[in-house]
């Protein structure tokens, strides 16, 4: 089938950018559309281009305010992503940072993962924030 489809568009292009650890194995993708998936390509969420963050049932599990605010089901808010790519938690303590490049590095700014060409809020939905979803 996309065989087929690069033949009628040939300038499609594949939209998904991967996500790695820090020894650049694939973990996961994020298409441009927000489509998240795992390592197996299956989709495991979604982040609208309204913010919201959503299961792979497609049920709300949180949301990306424009400010960079990270907040779960409840609205409550879990983190916050600065505009220097700083990652910070609840408290507001850092808890990780996300280079220009796509480097994503915990609080001792050691290395743990790579997401080159994604918003930076979010690698850090991605890195820090999944499991409190």
């Amino acid at each position: 089938i996309f065989a087929a489809l690069m033949i009628a568009v040939p300038n499609l292009e594949l939209s998904a950018q991967t996500i790695s650890n820090s020894s650049y194995s694939t973990i996961g993708h994020i298409d441009s559309d927000g489509t998240i998936r795992n390592s197996s390509y299956s989709t495991i969420g979604h982040i609208d281009s309204d913010g919201t963050i959503r299961n792979s049932s497609y049920s709300t599990i949180g949301h990306i305010d424009s400010d960079g605010t990270i907040r779960n089901s409840s609205y409550s808010a879990i983190g916050h992503v600065d505009k220097d790519g700083t990652v910070r938690n609840s408290s507001y303590s850092t808890i990780g940072h996300i280079d220009s490049d796509g480097t994503v590095r915990n609080s001792s700014y050691s290395s743990i993962g790579h997401a080159k060409g994604i918003k930076r809020e979010w690698a850090a939905v991605w890195f820090f924030f999944f499991n409190q979803l």
